[in-house]
């Protein structure tokens, strides 16, 4: 049993160096072929994304005359954008246009102070502010 046991590992360390080579990494050049029109679309894409709305926070949804309110305090507070939002039966104040989700958190935590029902959402359609 001892003798069987030593051939195995006489053959396995005989092979292994034969292994051990063919294992290197090789190396080599990859060219990638690419329509000049990519690119272009890539650009469209970026306008596209820039023009598109971002986020927003939305400090009111209720009556017109609640709306009028939360508009006026809003204006004592802070001076960012704000719209008026009209879906039936409910007027909603929309505030702000932020890039990226982390900008209109940091903003809400002060929105939140005086609006403590206002939260940041991502309109699903551009809309024009006044």
């Amino acid at each position: 049993m001892k003798s069987y046991r030593l051939k195995i590992w006489m053959l396995a360390l005989f092979i292994a160096p034969f292994f051990g080579q063919n294992i290197m990494a090789q190396e080599g050049v990859v060219v990638v072929n690419q329509d000049p029109e990519i690119s272009e679309l890539l650009d469209i894409k970026k306008e596209v994304n820039r023009r598109a709305s971002n986020f927003k926070i939305q400090i009111y949804n209720g009556s017109h005359e609640g709306a009028k309110n939360a508009r006026e305090k809003f204006r004592q507070f802070y001076g960012w954008s704000m719209s008026t939002e009209y879906e039936t039966p409910n007027y909603k104040i929309w505030v702000g246009n932020f890039e990226t989700r982390l900008e209109a958190d940091r903003a809400l935590v002060r929105v939140k102070k005086k609006f403590s029902n206002a939260f940041v959402f991502k309109p699903k359609k551009d809309k024009k502010e006044p």
